[in-house]
Order: C-alpha cells, then sequence, then structure tokens
C-alpha cells in the first residue's frame, strides 16, 4: 500500500491547493462572514447600502464598504448609480455572483439548520 497522497487536481484554469494560484485570493474575498452574508442578502434583491446593513446584522458601515469594493472588483457584485440629487447607489449581484451565490445559499441553509448540533458539539 502506498503511502503517498496524490494530490488532487480540479479540472479547470484554477488550484486553490496551489499556494500561488489567484484562486486563493478569490477564496479568501468570497468567505469571509461578510461577503457571504452580503452576496446572500443580495441574491433575494438589489439594495441600497443602508438596506444591506440593516439586513446583515452587525456589519459596520466601513467594513460593508470594503466588502462591497473587493465583491465589485472581483466582478461579484455590481454598483449602480442613479443620476437623483443626492446620487442613489444600488448593489445587485452579477451573472458571476449569481452562479456563486447558489453555492454560498445552500452553506448558509446548512448551518441555519445545524447549528444546533453545532452548538450542543460544543458543550
Amino acid at each position: 500500500m502506498s503511502t503517498q497522497v496524490e494530490t488532487v487536481r480540479w479540472p479547470g484554469p484554477g488550484d486553490a491547493f496551489d499556494e500561488n494560484c489567484p484562486a486563493r485570493t478569490v477564496l479568501d474575498h468570497v468567505t469571509s462572514k461578510w461577503a457571504v452574508l452580503v452576496l446572500v442578502a443580495l441574491s433575494r434583491d438589489a439594495r441600497r447600502f443602508s438596506a444591506l446593513r440593516r439586513e446583515v446584522g452587525g456589519v459596520s458601515e466601513k467594513m460593508l464598504a470594503q466588502t462591497l469594493r473587493t465583491l465589485e472588483s472581483d466582478g461579484f457584485v455590481d454598483r449602480t448609480v442613479a443620476p437623483t440629487t443626492p446620487p442613489q447607489v444600488t448593489y445587485s449581484l452579477t451573472a458571476l455572483g449569481r452562479d456563486l451565490t447558489e453555492h454560498l445559499a445552500g452553506l448558509i441553509g446548512w448551518i441555519n439548520d445545524r447549528v444546533p448540533d453545532v452548538v450542543e458539539a460544543r458543550g
């Protein structure tokens, strides 16, 4: 029996197991607590900043702004500015963001369903 572990190679351009792969940065961006919650909130409907802040309980203004900037720069969130006074900014998911959020919504659902088991395991 071989004691060597075969490296798993995923099909496609990224390899998150490689420390030099840009997939690591994407993984870091989309799996932060705030990013997951913002993305799932936006999957329900486009939101303005203040509505997002109310929905994602506990996030500071600074952290929400930083998270939205990161998600926008990665192509997951679209920022639309309406030409009004004052300008109204709305955030929504891009096609890439909607694709990602299908997976994250399942994770959030699983966590919500199983949190009693986790709390019990903690003792």
